[in-house]
């Protein structure tokens, strides 16, 4: 099974954004390009072929916001600073020929001649080392388009083959190439109970082994808890890759929403390091997003700073699947859209720290960072969601999200105890040894986990 992934440089400052899907031949990482791109193409006015919309003299955003997506051209042409990637041809073939066909340079989307099978090792050591040089050196050329550099936003799949494999030896290439740039992830995390490869549990463990000292912060989503949001907020009875893919969309737009749009409080990408990484290895924020709502139902919501904000601890707006009441929470960020002012903001914030349901490491009582962005969300015309005033996105860093990493550890324990698909591995150059050193590396980032979420009173008695 194929799986690609896009790379998406904002300007100014460089975000580079990965989109590997595991769910499917590679068609998924596709529509989130499509679905993204369709989204910010709608916020800035630019039409499907680059150019503006009519009556637009320039992009919506002002020069500065604009163009931390969009390259313009000396045509008059606006073009994404993106890099498709896949290690088959057939996705990128669709983008080649899809919608967006005309908004895309051709060298900006790269392919292979045959996929990685889902193995990590595939696209670590073997055939995904056969195109990373020629990727690299379009993000240099990219790269060096930029004024100044801040750092990377890279999103992947933890599950899939080259989402893991490719995915993990690019970002530790970019790593020792641009130093000590912020490199921040969107993971796609394998669902607890959806799945469509055997050895996911292989390639996430092995990937975050790989990443887990080269990326300063990793926000987590999972199929399965976005899947659940659509039947259950949208009404849609048997959710399509496209619906996955608009609210994932959604979640990124929000969070660099503050880049492109002036606000009260804007937040910087450094600032989300700063806030949500208490240690260099404890940097896995969970992602959350309010309201949700179908067009049918968004009449019938208030949806008020207060509503929205307490909609974001609840479980069902959490893109993993993980139980936040059972664990603390170190920091968090919460970016709104819209119609928002600071005095309900503050308000809301109190009534959540009074709330006994959310509870704070005591080391940190206060750990609330906020962003305040005057531009409402953008829905997509074809989307089930409807158009509303304000919304948030909330960046969590709890331990609760540790239960994601023990689910997978199991499973990968349950296989490797059996030695079961190993040989696949192995054939294509992996040493055995690396099972063992990654799982040994993942049940210490688990102790972690438990030991910053233990009472530091207690060490005094």
């Amino acid at each position: 099974m194929g799986s690609d992934f896009c790379v998406f440089f904002f300007g100014g400052l460089l975000e580079l954004l990965l989109f590997f899907f595991f769910t499917t031949v590679g068609q998924a990482g596709c529509q989130i390009g499509n679905a993204c791109w369709e989204l910010y193409s709608l916020e800035h006015g630019i039409k499907e072929d680059g150019h503006l919309e009519d009556g637009l003299s320039k992009p919506k955003g002002g020069e500065e916001g604009f163009s931390t997506f969009f390259h313009e051209t000396g045509y008059g042409k606006f073009v994404p600073r993106a890099i498709y990637v896949d290690l088959e041809p057939n996705v990128i073939d669709e983008v080649r020929t899809g919608r967006f066909k005309e908004l895309f340079h051709p060298e900006q989307l790269i392919n292979g001649k045959e996929d990685a099978a889902n193995n990590y090792a595939r696209g670590h050591y073997t055939v995904g080392r056969e195109i990373v040089d020629e990727v690299e050196e379009r993000i240099r050329k990219m790269a060096d388009q930029c004024d100044g550099l801040q750092g990377f936003l890279f999103t992947h799949s933890l599950g899939g083959g080259t989402g893991s494999g490719l995915g993990s030896l690019l970002l530790e290439n970019l790593s020792y190439e641009y130093g000590k740039k912020s490199k921040l992830e969107f993971a796609v995390y394998p669902a607890p109970q959806l799945s469509t490869s055997v050895v996911e549990p292989y390639n996430t463990v092995l990937t975050t082994h790989t990443t887990l000292e080269h990326a300063d912060c990793t926000f987590m989503v999972d199929n399965e808890a976005i899947y659940d949001i659509c039947k259950r907020n949208l009404g849609i009875s048997r959710p399509s890759f496209s619906n996955l893919n608009g609210l994932i969309a959604q979640v990124i737009s929000s969070v660099t929403a503050s880049l492109r749009f002036d606000g009260s409080l804007n937040v910087d990408l450094n600032e989300f390091q700063t806030n949500l990484v208490p240690y260099p290895r404890i940097h896995f924020p969970l992602v959350s997003y309010a309201p949700i709502l179908s067009k049918k139902r968004a009449t019938h919501e208030s949806n008020s700073v207060s509503e929205i904000t307490n909609a974001c601890f609840e479980p069902g707006n959490q893109m993993v699947k993980c139980d936040p009441t059972k664990g603390k929470y170190m920091a968090n960020c919460l970016l709104y859209r819209g119609d928002v002012v600071t005095r309900d903001v503050q308000r809301a914030v109190e009534q959540v720290k009074n709330k006994k349901t959310v509870q704070m490491v005591d080391w940190c009582p206060t750990g609330f960072k906020i962003g305040i962005c005057y531009e409402p969300p953008s829905v997509i015309p074809s989307s089930e969601l409807a158009n509303v005033d304000r919304a948030v996105c909330m960046l969590s860093n709890t331990t609760a999200i540790a239960d994601a990493w023990k689910r997978i550890d199991q499973k990968f324990d349950l296989m490797y105890a059996k030695r079961a698909f190993v040989h696949w591995y192995v054939g294509e150059g992996m040493e055995e040894g690396e099972f063992t050193e990654a799982r040994e590396d993942l049940a210490a980032l688990e102790r972690d986990y438990i030991e910053v979420g233990a009472d530091s009173y207690a060490e005094e008695f």
